[in-house]
């Protein structure tokens, strides 16, 4: 019977260093990690060895926001299929939002969600609260160290979790103690565009004007307003998905991480898409917020690269083609993007954009260190084996019959990466191995130091 592994001649990438090593694996943990070739094998008879031969061996991706539909919308995605997805992409932990049906607004609907991903998930896994206009109750009853955060949809949301009174916004960011994520943008603003756009086009206004009507102005109207109550309440908040270069401008990259009270998220899709591909990726690029301009994308690359955005995520928001189809406003926004979030990031590597070890540090070590998530996000010994190699030289082109999302498409579907994951590790078990997947075991509830 096996007793761990043993992974050898791994260039390791972990905590700003690159170098050739080996990572031990026994049980759930990381038992030794070492430099140079790992030659101790008397002690470790029965172990797996498996011969890195210098790919990349990174710490598992921590996906701070993902959109897995279940319940009440599995027809777009569940918490078996997307986190298959996820750990075929290499992300081995996510949080996952409240926006289901129905919405988790009580702690009762949470705990639901915690029972279904037990028995389903692959990944490790979280699930934020969400907010309503009255509910602070049931914020007030969360327990920071088994839940990621609180969810405010401060723009357009389902159900009744579209939260934009002042009064009711200064309750919560004044009596909540734990992180608060929000989704920002003003549906005032949005509204007024969106009738503009009718007036002129009618119901079948072009994909290419989203951005126009989920405006820049949008976006930094709700972010201002949300930092200005985050500064006079001393919350700790977390601005999801950043799409403008004006709003950059809320965020600090003078203090470390440690000691931010006020936080950003940059999404794969803001990284790598601008307004020019509306018109050869049309509905399969519309998110709210928008994808913006090419100055608003590389303004974005460069406040990850700066550290006014603090960590990477996907915003995986899967719907079905055939909502994809519909004319604008009756097409959903949002789109499929885990299982293909780390190839594209270290594309942007191979381009010159980032460094692995940027990649590496927003989307793994800065999650863990930002929600205080037990013992994941690093290769440390002591820590939970969540681990995924990359082939950097081995090309992977999307493929419609070579995706695990359950929507069945993918908005990079023709694009060629120069890279692959190859296999991916949850709590020492090998679940991903180059196609395969080891479905025996499932991934476990995150837990939080706080």
């Amino acid at each position: 019977m096996r007793k761990g592994y043993i992974i050898n001649n791994a260039t390791i990438i972990n905590e700003n260093r690159r170098f050739t090593g080996y990572v031990v694996i026994k049980g759930q943990f990381i038992e030794l990690v070492g430099e140079g070739t790992f030659n101790n094998r008397e002690d470790y008879k029965g172990y797996e060895e498996i011969d890195a031969n210098g790919k990349y061996l990174i710490p598992g991706a921590i996906d701070d926001q993902v959109h897995f539909r279940e319940p009440g919308l599995t027809p777009k995605g569940d918490l078996y299929s997307e986190p298959k997805a996820a750990v075929a992409g290499g992300i081995t932990s996510f949080m996952e939002m409240p926006n289901t049906y129905p919405p988790a607004v009580t702690q009762n609907l949470l705990a639901d969600k915690y029972l279904i991903a037990e028995e389903k998930s692959l990944a490790n896994y979280s699930f934020y609260l969400g907010t309503t206009s009255d509910n602070l109750d049931q914020l007030l009853k969360t327990d920071p160290t088994q839940v990621c955060g609180i969810k405010i949809f401060m723009g357009s949301s389902t159900g009744n979790m579209l939260v934009d009174d002042s009064a009711v916004l200064s309750d919560i960011f004044r009596e909540v103690k734990m992180l608060i994520a929000v989704h920002c943008e003003d549906d005032n603003i949005i509204r007024s565009n969106a009738e503009k756009a009718k007036a002129e086009f009618g119901e079948n206004i072009p994909m290419r004007l989203h951005p126009e009507i989920r405006s820049a102005e949008a976006c930094y109207a709700s972010s201002s307003k949300a930092v200005e109550l985050a500064a006079k309440y001393n919350t700790r908040l977390h601005i999801l998905h950043i799409s403008t270069e004006r709003e950059l401008s809320l965020f600090r990259n003078d203090i470390p991480l440690s000691e931010k009270r006020i936080t950003a998220e940059a999404c794969v899709h803001h990284l790598w898409f601008s307004d020019e591909d509306y018109h050869s990726r049309g509905s399969f690029i519309k998110w709210n917020p928008a994808v913006k301009s090419v100055r608003d994308r590389d303004a974005i690359r460069e406040g990850v690269i700066n550290g006014k955005i603090d960590v990477l995520a996907t915003d995986h928001a899967p719907h079905t083609l055939l909502e994809k189809e519909n004319p604008y406003f009756s097409c959903p926004s949002g789109g499929p993007l885990v299982q293909h979030a780390l190839p594209a990031l270290f594309e942007l590597a191979a381009q010159g954009v980032f460094t692995p070890e940027l990649i590496v540090s927003k989307y793994c070590h800065a999650v863990a260190d930002m929600f205080s998530i037990n013992k994941r996000g690093y290769i440390r010994e002591g820590y939970f084996a969540d681990l995924v190699i990359i082939d950097p030289d081995k090309s992977s082109r999307v493929e419609r019959n070579l995706l695990y999302y359950k929507c069945g498409w993918s908005p990079f579907e023709g694009l060629k990466f120069s890279s692959t994951v190859e296999k991916t590790f949850v709590n020492g078990h090998l679940v991903y191995n180059d196609g395969v997947f080891d479905e025996s075991r499932r991934g476990m509830r995150l837990t939080f130091n706080r």
